[in-house]
C-alpha cells in the first residue's frame, strides 16, 4: 500500500511540473503575437541626426556598433563622443575608438589615440600606487 501511494505522489508531482512547462510556453507565444521589438540603434541614430548630444548616447551607439563588428560606423560615434569629451572616459572607449579608426584606415589617429591610453593608463596605475602607500 506504501508503494502505491509513493507511486501516486511521485504521478502527481511530474504531471504538475509537466503541466507548468506547457503553460509557459504558452503564455510566452502570445506575447510575441502582442508585442512589437523596438531596433533601439536605429532610434538612438534618429535622435543624434536630430541633434541631441550626450556622452551617453555616443557611448551606446559605438558600443552598439563595435560589439556588432559594423567598425565605420562605430568609428562615426566615437569620434563624436571623443568631440565631447576626452577626460572622463573609461580607457576602454580609447582602445574601441583606436581599432574603429585603424579599420578604416586612419592610422596615425588612432596611435594618437592609443598614446593617449598610454598615458591615462599610467596615470591610473600611479594614482593605485600611490593610494596604496
Amino acid at each position: 500500500m506504501k508503494i502505491y501511494i509513493f507511486f501516486i505522489a511521485i504521478m502527481s508531482i511530474f504531471s504538475f511540473k509537466g503541466h507548468a512547462q506547457n503553460s509557459k510556453l504558452y503564455v510566452t507565444d502570445k506575447i510575441n503575437d502582442k508585442y512589437a521589438y523596438v531596433d533601439v540603434i536605429k532610434t538612438y541614430e534618429r535622435v543624434a541626426e536630430k541633434g541631441y548630444k550626450s556622452v551617453d548616447l555616443f557611448k551606446k551607439l559605438g558600443d552598439s556598433y563595435y560589439q556588432n563588428a559594423d567598425l565605420d560606423k562605430a568609428a562615426k560615434w566615437y569620434c563624436e563622443l571623443f568631440a565631447m569629451n576626452t577626460k572622463d572616459l573609461e580607457p576602454e572607449y580609447y582602445y574601441q575608438y583606436a581599432i574603429s579608426l585603424k579599420y578604416i584606415g586612419q592610422n596615425e589617429t588612432a596611435n594618437e589615440i592609443l598614446l593617449k591610453l598610454k598615458q591615462k593608463s599610467e596615470a591610473i596605475a600611479e594614482i593605485k600606487i600611490r593610494k596604496q602607500r
